[in-house]
Order: structure tokens, then C-alpha cells, then sequence
């Protein structure tokens, strides 16, 4: 049996509602399980939420509620959001339900079982936003107080001395730099990868606390054989990569949660690489996992930021997507889309980016108002005027010599769409669907089908013209499907393609509209609204 392609996002932390960057994570990943699905793979995508730990008790502290009433509120923050951007998940995983808590457990028992677990005392600084240990070799500034900074979010750590259980780090060092150094795509991009080489040329901490005694976090997993210890959460959370496929510690593991695992891809932000490159291979490796069944992929892209400033909860300067989509979008039929739209398609992949309502007005404006929108409704109300609101079929001669060009840039554009899903490279994916819009659009211009329209020896010539308009419109919404699903649609109903599937193959098919097929209404896609401020 065929393996089905699993991708999976981080699982986002409940102490407030999402942001942009979380969006962002999962936008992305949604795009590329469309994309595969609409090659007709098997897919899996993976989401869910981080429940545990002293955040979201002193967020539940401050909100007056008990900490599973609090987290429940805001996991419906995040559903609601991903209902709105049509994020089309698998599973849902929350780590507060049973089976992940069990799976969990199991796991622990496994590990210590295996001598894979020590009880001993840890003396060191700590940060409690991060809920991270650091040793005196990774502190980097001081502050005022004169109490270290964290390297990571640059508050002030506090001293900790505590009994806990430690996962060995160091002793899985050599084998880390080994299994990197041979899977050079294991993370991406680059720099990400060079970022993580380069920190393994540096000893590791001896090991990682993944407890925390419960007389200072009560708010976790119990841990099964130590009832004053709560699970670390990073190392709760990091589980449900495989406790969803549903490994509880069988070794080896079985057959059917090999048709799912090893993870294709792991979307996460940079922030997180730390644990998910070092923490996470090192957790399966002591678990007994095969270079083979390790994940094939981790992709951290950049942050978002407005200005020069990192874009976090936790600095207070974040983009409430829900307020892009109904307020500053607001008037626009499919504004989650141009939402989605603009996160893939302003900067490339994995690389940082400024936020602002300019950024995204200009994207609307000139890529989607004026050249997509465009394009359809031109072509939709030309049919309806020259061809009683029908596809015409092509003249007898078929394609022109002027018509070659547009033609064959439409039935290359699956490969090229294709080469960027393959790269990450969101951006240029998108780009190469535009570079096709606008020669549409360049050739109706050169075209003039108004003119040809006075001529009634050219109606051959004309039907041929908007034959192929008709033909790169198809093309056009079939690959804009993975970005931009509910405009896709929209595109397909005003043709008039009706319930017929879109299938990634017939994107690089020319002879795919059906002549005589009648059009739909055809409504402005993307209306003009006047920009307003309410981020």
C-alpha cells in the first residue's frame, strides 16, 4: 500500500488567540496538501494545539477561568480562523485529550524502561515565557537587573534549581551530526540547515529536562511513575507527530503507522528550529528510530515583522488576521483568499517580511483587481456580448501563429507550477500563474476582439480568440487552486464548468473547455475599495 504524503504544522500554544504567523504556517501547508490532492496523492495534513504548561496557567489566572476552560476558548479562536481561511486539515489534535495524554504516558514508560530517562537535579537559569532551561555556555546579555538575557527572546532569566527527568543530548550528538550531514535536506532552506550544523559544532547541554515538578507547573501530563512531575510541554507537544499516526512505543513500530510516518514535511517558524531539529530527532532516536523513519523534511520560514521588529505575542505587536480579513478587507467577496494570497506570494519562503495594509492593497490592487479580475471578467462579458453566452468553439483553422505564444505559456505552466511546489517556492509558483495572466491580458489587447467583432469575415478569428481566452482561464483556475481555493471556484462556476473536478493533470491539456458550454453570472472578483486602517 501506497504511503500517504504527511504533512504537518506545529501545534500552536493557547495562551492567546492566533496571529499572523500562525496563519502563515498554516496557510502554507494547507496550500501544498491542495496542491498534492489536486495531483490525486494521498494526503494527511496535521494540525492542532499546545495546551499545556505554566503559560497557560497564568493565562488562565489572569483571564479568572480554570486552565481546560480557558484553552478551550481559545482553541475555538483557532478552528474559527481556519474555517475562514478554508483550511482543509485531517486531524485536529489537541494535547489535552485522552489519546494524546495516553500516548504520551506510554511513550515515557517506553523510554525509561529503555535507561533512555535519568532522575537527577538541574541548577541553572530558566525562562519562563519560553518555558526553556539555558546553561551558562548559551546566556547572552545582561540585563538591568543584572540577571541573563534569554538568547532566544531576550527577557530576563531566573535561577532554577530542581529535581526532574533528563532525556540525554550530548551522547546523541555525533550520530545528529552524522544523520545532518547526510540528509542535506532534512532542513530547509539553507540557512536553516547552516544555522543547525553550525550550533552542532558546539557541545550540546549533557541532557534535556522533560519534566517540571508539579509544586511549580501543576498544568501538564502526569508523568505515570512520578506523581510530583508533570511533563515538559515542548516534549508533549513534539509527540503527537507520532502518537496521531498512532505509535505508543512498539518497536518496531507497526505496519500501519508506517503507511503514515515518516513526517514528509514538518512546517514550523524559524523560532522553533531548536526543537524540532535537535530536540525532536534526538526524542525519535532514543525511541529506536531508523535513519529511515526519521522525518524527511523540516521547513522553518521566516517571521513576519512590522518595521524591523520581530512580529510575537509575547512582544505585543501582533497582526490579528481576523481583523485583516473582516475590516481591512473588508467589502471584498473573497478576502480570505486575497488574504492567503498575499502571505504566499509577498516574500519568498522561508524568508522574513514587513507586514502592512500598503503590502497588501498593492497585491490586491495591481496582481488581483487588475490583472486576474480583470482577465475573467473581460473575457466572461465579451463571450456574452459576441457569443450569446456561450464558450465559442474554435475557428477552423484553430490556433493562430500569433496565438502560439499564449498557448504554450498556458500548457507549460503546470511545469513550472510544479518545480516551485517541489522547491517550497510558494512566491514563484504564484508568479509563473501571473506571468500567464498578463500575456492573457497583453493578448487581448493585440487581439481586440471588439474590432473583430465590426468584421463579420473575422467571426472565425474571433470565436478562435476567445476560445483560447476560455482555455487559459481553465488553465489558470485549476493551478490557482492550492493558493487561492474559493476564487478558484468562483472562476470555474462563472465558466461554467459547473461539477466538473479539477485535476492538476488537465492543466497542461489545451483542449479542455467545451464549445457551446454556457457561461455563469460572472461578478466582479475583486471589487475596488478604498484602503482603511484597523490594525
Amino acid at each position: 500500500m501506497a504511503k500517504t504524503l504527511y504533512l504537518t504544522t506545529p501545534l500552536y500554544y493557547v495562551n492567546a488567540a492566533p496571529h499572523i504567523g500562525h496563519s502563515y504556517t498554516e496557510v502554507a501547508a494547507d496550500c501544498l496538501a491542495r496542491y498534492h490532492r489536486l495531483k490525486g496523492e494521498p494526503v494527511f495534513l496535521l494540525t492542532g494545539t499546545d495546551e499545556h504548561g505554566q503559560k497557560i496557567e497564568q493565562a488562565a489566572t489572569a483571564a479568572g477561568k480554570t486552565p481546560q476552560a480557558f484553552v478551550d476558548g481559545v482553541v475555538q479562536h483557532f478552528k474559527t480562523l481556519w474555517t475562514t481561511l478554508n483550511i482543509r486539515y485531517d486531524d485536529f489534535i489537541r494535547t489535552t485529550e485522552p489519546r494524546h495524554v495516553e500516548a504520551v504516558q506510554q511513550i515515557l514508560v517506553k523510554l525509561r524502561e529503555a535507561g533512555s530517562l535519568e532522575r537527577s537535579s538541574y541548577q541553572g537559569w530558566y525562562c519562563t515565557p519560553d518555558e526553556t532551561f539555558w546553561t551558562e555556555a548559551e546566556l547572552g546579555g545582561t540585563a538591568t537587573t543584572g540577571k541573563p538575557l534569554c538568547p532566544s527572546c531576550q527577557r530576563p532569566l531566573d535561577p532554577v534549581r530542581e529535581e526532574g527527568w533528563h532525556l540525554p543530548l550530548r551522547a546523541h550528538q555525533d550520530w545528529l551530526k552524522q544523520f545532518i550531514k547526510t540528509h542535506p535536506r532534512f532542513i530547509r532552506p539553507e540557512s536553516r540547515y547552516n544555522e543547525l550544523t553550525s550550533l552542532l559544532e558546539q557541545p550540546l547541554p549533557e541532557s534535556l529536562c522533560i519534566t517540571r515538578p508539579r509544586s511549580r507547573v501543576k498544568w501538564g501530563i502526569p508523568v505515570p511513575f512520578d506523581p510530583e512531575h508533570v511533563v515538559y510541554v515542548w516534549f508533549d507537544a513534539l509527540l503527537n507527530y507520532i502518537t496521531v499516526p498512532g505509535y505508543r512505543g512498539e518497536t518496531p513500530p507497526s505496519e500501519a503507522f508506517c503507511r503514515l510516518w515518516p513526517a514528509d514535511v514538518h512546517f514550523i517558524g524559524k523560532d522553533i528550529l531548536r526543537h524540532h531539529a535537535l530536540y525532536w530527532p534526538i526524542m525519535l532516536h532514543a525511541l529506536g528510530f531508523s535513519d529511515e523513519l526519521m522525518p524527511t523534511m523540516i521547513f522553518a520560514h521566516g517571521w513576519w515583522k512590522i518595521g524591523e521588529q520581530k512580529m510575537s505575542k509575547s512582544l505585543g505587536n501582533i497582526v490579528n488576521p481576523t481583523v485583516v480579513i473582516n475590516e481591512v478587507l473588508k467589502g471584498q467577496p473573497y478576502a480570505a483568499d486575497v488574504y492567503r494570497y498575499f502571505l504566499l506570494r509577498e516574500i519568498p519562503f522561508g524568508q522574513d517580511g514587513n507586514f502592512s495594509e500598503d503590502a497588501i492593497f498593492t497585491r490586491l490592487s495591481a496582481d488581483l483587481a487588475n490583472d486576474l479580475g480583470n482577465l475573467v471578467n473581460r473575457t466572461l462579458s465579451m463571450m456574452e456580448r459576441y457569443g450569446a453566452g456561450k464558450i465559442p468553439a474554435a475557428g477552423p483553422v484553430g490556433c493562430a501563429v500569433e496565438d502560439e505564444p499564449l498557448r504554450q505559456a498556458a500548457v507549460d505552466l503546470a511545469g513550472r507550477v510544479s518545480a516551485a511546489m517541489d522547491r517550497m517556492e510558494f512566491s514563484v509558483a504564484l508568479e509563473a500563474i501571473m506571468d500567464v495572466v498578463s500575456g492573457a491580458n497583453r493578448y487581448i489587447e493585440t487581439a481586440a476582439p471588439w474590432k473583430l467583432a465590426k468584421q463579420p469575415d473575422l467571426a472565425p478569428r474571433l470565436q478562435t480568440v476567445l476560445h483560447a481566452l476560455a482555455e487559459v482561464i481553465r488553465i489558470v483556475a485549476i493551478t490557482l487552486d492550492p493558493f487561492m481555493p474559493s476564487v478558484a471556484d468562483a472562476i470555474w462556476q462563472q465558466m461554467g464548468h459547473g461539477t466538473t473536478p479539477r485535476r492538476f493533470a488537465d492543466a497542461a491539456q489545451w483542449t479542455g473547455v467545451k464549445s457551446g458550454q454556457a457561461i455563469g453570472p460572472h461578478p466582479v472578483l475583486f471589487p475596488r475599495v478604498e484602503k482603511t486602517t484597523s490594525t
